[in-house]
């Protein structure tokens, strides 16, 4: 939102000033800057502002964008930041042949992908895209844990002691063709009191931390970065896509007693567990399913195009489930007619090959040793999980309650959305509705605080204040 003095809601009046990001809409709140005035937009920031919706008042209006770019498809989803949460205003979703296990394999495919998905979802919204926060995945993606200490200036944590800590735990050595995605810290502890959350404003002299660090292959990031821009989008930032799953799909609750969502998409299955309230292990198994259409393809002896709608309207991962008597007619290739088998028959091909990836799933969960700690059960996410009893047989397999997922706290067109398969792209958008929203809370100017802002962390972008005399009288005559 522009401006950083919010007026009486409901009041409406078309911003003057020149606006960056997704294009100009009516602001809710008045605009403070003369016309004409010059200001940067809000910056990106960290995390935090998770629960409670988006209540900064200076990010409400501003458009957000999540570019999911998958095996199968890209998808784009268009949001507004709204003082109860997020409301979806557009969704575009085509199929995408240019990567293999989510990595980029074919440039021209996957933007000529990006771009209609875009375009899909521009038309839908009514805005101009030109920013996005996307998604990345693949077997390239790893984890590993480290942990950081730093002394406490002043006796109290400041957000500047949180930001040398978190700097002294990503100091590992890294690959020269590798860079870390994401810091995400477990647990910090102040002195001798370990499990802390959010030690900003805690007395001590000695601050520690516990994180996990994600990394991914620089040449994989850069190429989903190129294809982005190649479609005139600029990437605010590149998010882990299971994580920006769990964004979208998982409660406060479900974090804190231990919960694992995995996500099965075409290409791979990304794994990500919380372990009170924090993030414990991330993986990535390159399997997917696209594997299960290839196994049907060549069971049945139908194309593979066939064979991916065959999974879709009849498939079923659990054969018992499927009543003796259905039969499924099944195209023919090379010319040959079409012929009529058992449902069973397809059942009994998807079977095994789900039972390999949930079983892929619970020996990575149990090498990690915390299986037991996993109270919430799992959340399934993905296109593939949509596969009738794959619930069912994932319960059975994995030990655990599993639920598949539906994204939360949206509001809108959310009928476009509700799915499994659109939680990682509304989870981007959530990702940067965030971020937004929290460097709007850094960022706004002492005199708008009413108060100090001892201990918040300048942006990377700050708001150029007015150096006119007087501004806010001739603001006034402006608008009046």
């Amino acid at each position: 939102m522009c401006g950083s003095i919010p007026i009486q809601p409901g009041q409406k009046f078309r911003c003057q000033c020149p606006r960056g990001g997704n294009g100009a809409r009516l602001c809710r709140t008045l605009c403070p800057w003369p016309k004409n005035q010059l200001h940067k937009t809000w910056p990106i920031a960290t995390q935090h502002a998770k629960a409670s919706g988006m209540s900064s008042a200076a990010a409400q209006g501003q458009i957000v964008v999540g570019l999911d770019i998958g095996t199968t498809k890209v998808c784009a989803v268009v949001a507004e930041i709204a003082d109860d949460g997020l409301a979806i205003l557009g969704v575009g979703m085509v199929p995408c042949r240019g990567l293999r296990k989510g990595i980029v394999a074919n440039i021209d495919w996957t933007v000529r992908s990006i771009k209609d998905a875009i375009e899909s979802a521009q038309t839908m919204a009514g805005v101009e895209i030109r920013t996005v926060y996307a998604g990345i995945g693949g077997s390239h993606v790893r984890s590993s844990t480290s942990d950081g200490v730093a002394a406490i200036a002043g006796g109290e944590v400041t957000r500047d002691d949180v930001e040398r800590v978190l700097e002294g735990a990503r100091a590992i050595p890294v690959d020269a063709d590798r860079q870390i995605l994401h810091v995400l810290p477990s647990e910090y502890t102040v002195d001798v009191q370990d499990g802390i959350r959010d030690p900003i404003g805690m007395a001590g002299v000695r601050l520690g931390v516990k994180v996990n660090l994600v990394t991914a292959a620089t040449s994989c990031v850069q190429n989903v970065v190129r294809c982005a821009e190649r479609c005139g989008l600029a990437v605010a930032d590149v998010v882990l896509q299971p994580l920006a799953s769990s964004e979208a799909v998982l409660s406060d609750d479900e974090k804190e007693i231990g919960v694992a969502v995995i996500d099965i998409g075409g290409g791979t299955t990304d794994l990500l567990l919380y372990v009170e309230g924090g993030i414990a292990h991330t993986s990535v198994i390159p399997v997917g399913g696209n594997n299960i259409t290839s196994d049907i393809a060549a069971g049945l002896r139908t194309p593979v195009a066939e064979a991916d709608r065959l999974k879709r309207l009849s498939g079923c991962a659990l054969g018992r489930l499927v009543a003796e008597d259905e039969e499924i007619e099944v195209p023919g290739v090379g010319g040959h007619a079409p012929r009529r088998t058992a449902r069973r028959v397809l059942a009994d091909i998807i079977e095994p090959r789900v039972e390999e990836i949930l079983a892929v799933v619970r020996k990575r969960i149990e090498d990690t040793g915390m299986l037991e700690q996993l109270s919430a059960g799992a959340v399934l996410t993905g296109g593939s999980v949509l596969l009738q009893g794959t619930r069912e047989f994932a319960e059975e397999i994995l030990g655990m309650p599993v639920r598949v997922a539906t994204p939360i706290g949206i509001r809108g067109i959310t009928q476009l959305v509700g799915g499994p398969e659109f939680a990682t792209g509304v989870g981007l958008v959530r990702y940067g509705a965030q971020t937004i929203v929290e460097a709007a809370a850094r960022s706004v100017p002492e005199r708008a605080l009413g108060g100090s802002a001892r201990g918040r962390v300048p942006s990377a972008v700050e708001i150029q204040s007015p150096k006119k005399k007087g501004w806010i009288l001739d603001w006034v005559k402006a608008a009046f």
